[in-house]
């Protein structure tokens, strides 16, 4: 597999956006967080998104010019309409208004509706921990997954993101409610194996580990088989309600791609005016260190806490090179250039 470096990642996914219309700013942004997301292993949402994200501009289901508007203000919450812009900067704007109405009050929410993919999820809760925030965030999608009990697709996979600072680095979750995103379907098809656990069934109702059966039947699994069912219910209901926004089977209504009228929640909270930054560092520490402390089971080398392998994998390719599917990075080196 080849490796980039960050820095030609970064400006190569930069000129694609610019040549699909979006002005400087959002696109450098955008590139900076593809770039940052496969630098730190998670490609499917990284630089494997972006010819993808480059469609769905040309079509005009993300608008490249559109300005999120603040539509109302509740003190430490507030709403705002993404006007179907790009996901990642209305993402990025939300949880950066959340983070200053959090330092004011001790908390802020802000609740996006009529929005676009965020892409990886757990970029909001990075951006927020970073600061010295923790944060919950989650997002609707379209339906993707069959509800327990059901064939056919009825609920989103709602990403769910949680963080907690801490000197070590930060303790952060970010967890579709399927067992395997369709991203990591695609990763682990493209390289030829297996999914560690089944993942979905196949078109004939068989529980299977290979990822491609998955990808056809669009029957993937829900994280705790009912419990997940149920919360990516939930968590589909709560954003359209604190938003104003549209639900799942709105979203359906609108078949336009990924996440298009999406409904996400980015709640933000300051440590140092709740329980302080010492008593929150050490929590951290405790934590990081009790679970590190394991002993480790059959078939693993390490017992490791939410954050920890992309803090790894964030260095070492920082410093080796981001590796790429080459088929996926020719493709964009092609939308750079113009083609």
């Amino acid at each position: 597999m080849t490796r980039i470096t960050f820095e030609i990642m970064q400006s190569t996914i930069e000129q694609a956006l610019l040549n699909a219309g979006m002005a400087a700013k959002p696109a450098a942004l955008c590139a900076q967080i593809h770039t940052e997301t496969s630098c730190d292993g998670i490609p499917s949402h990284g630089l494997n998104r972006v010819a993808r994200f480059v469609d769905y501009l040309q079509k005009g289901w993300v608008d490249a010019h559109a300005v999120p508007e603040r539509v109302k203000s509740l003190s430490v919450m507030e709403v705002w309409d993404g006007q179907r812009g790009a996901g990642i900067t209305n993402a990025v704007l939300a949880v950066d208004r959340a983070t200053e109405l959090a330092r004011e009050h001790g908390m802020g929410l802000v609740a996006m509706r009529n929005t676009t993919h965020w892409m990886r999820g757990g970029t909001y809760g990075w951006r927020a921990a970073e600061q010295g925030m923790a944060a919950i965030c989650w997002t609707n999608t379209e339906s993707c997954m069959p509800a327990w009990g059901g064939k056919n697709t009825r609920l989103g996979n709602n990403p769910f993101v949680m963080a907690v600072p801490g000197k070590q680095g930060p303790l952060v979750l970010d967890m579709a409610m399927s067992q395997y995103s369709y991203g990591k379907l695609q990763v682990t098809r493209l390289q030829g194996e297996q999914l560690p656990y089944p993942g979905g069934f196949d078109q004939q109702g068989n529980l299977t580990r290979d990822p491609a059966p998955i990808e056809q039947s669009m029957r993937i699994l829900p994280t705790g088989f009912w419990k997940g069912s149920g919360m990516a219910i939930l968590l589909d209901a709560m954003a359209a309600l604190l938003s104003g926004g549209s639900c799942t089977a709105e979203i359906d209504a609108i078949q336009q791609g990924s996440c298009t009228g999406a409904s996400q929640i980015f709640m933000v909270f300051d440590p140092a005016q709740l329980s302080g930054k010492a008593f929150t560092e050490q929590l951290a520490e405790t934590i990081q260190q009790y679970v590190n402390g394991s002993a480790v089971a059959e078939g693993f080398s390490s017992v490791t806490w939410p954050g920890q392998r992309q803090k790894a994998t964030r260095e070492r390719n920082r410093s080796e090179g981001i590796p790429v599917d080459e088929g996926v990075w020719r493709e964009v080196q092609q939308l750079a250039a113009g083609g």
